[in-house]
Formats: structure tokens, C-alpha cells, sequence
């Protein structure tokens, strides 16, 4: 079976996206409003990436990729406020705080 690539496969920042979803996913997260939150948050970030890289105009791909840049923040709030509430290990805090920032940034150079 012939592997197909689609136009977000090229882009490190959907790599890094999906490095979040994972991230958010394996990690603990006590209470459910935030954890629930966040899981969706990385994950619709990752979509929009998907969007946007397939979108045509310019325009068109700034716009879905900052609602990604936004989605990819509210992710790592989310586990901020998790881990303020003491329902989230501090070192996990960091790392989601690292990881979506890089990705935020990438966003920001795209959108």
C-alpha cells in the first residue's frame, strides 16, 4: 500500500503538535475540567494545523493557523491552572509550557 502525504506531513510544526497531544495525553492530570480542556485544546490545535496547511490562499492559511496558535495556548493554561490547583507535577507543567510555546511560536512565524 503506496503511503499518501498530505500537505500538514511537511510541517515540523504538525510534528510538534502532535508531540503535544501526546504529551497531554500521557501525563496526570487530577482534576477533569482542565485535563479534558487541555486534551481538546492540543488536539484541535493539531487539526487546525492540518487546515491550514491545506488551504490555498494566504489569507485563508494565517487565519486557521492563528485560531491554532490560540488553541495550542489554551492547552498549556489549562495545564497551568491544573498545576496551580496542585492537580498537575510541576516538571509536567514545564514541559507542556516548553513544548507549546515552541509551537506557538512557530504558529506565530505562519500565521
Amino acid at each position: 500500500m503506496a503511503r499518501i502525504s498530505l500537505p500538514h506531513h511537511s510541517l515540523q510544526v504538525w510534528h510538534l503538535s502532535m508531540e503535544l497531544v501526546r504529551l497531554v495525553g500521557s501525563i496526570t492530570v487530577r482534576d477533569i475540567d482542565n485535563r479534558n480542556q487541555a486534551r481538546e485544546a492540543a488536539s484541535s490545535c493539531a487539526r487546525n494545523i492540518a487546515e491550514g496547511a491545506a488551504r490555498s490562499g494566504a489569507r485563508d492559511k494565517a487565519r486557521v493557523y492563528a485560531i491554532a496558535r490560540g488553541e495550542a495556548v489554551e492547552c498549556v493554561a489549562a495545564i497551568e491552572i491544573a498545576g496551580a490547583m496542585g492537580a498537575c507535577a510541576s516538571d509536567d507543567v514545564a514541559r507542556v509550557i516548553e513544548l507549546g510555546g515552541r509551537v506557538s511560536a512557530m504558529l506565530s512565524r505562519l500565521a
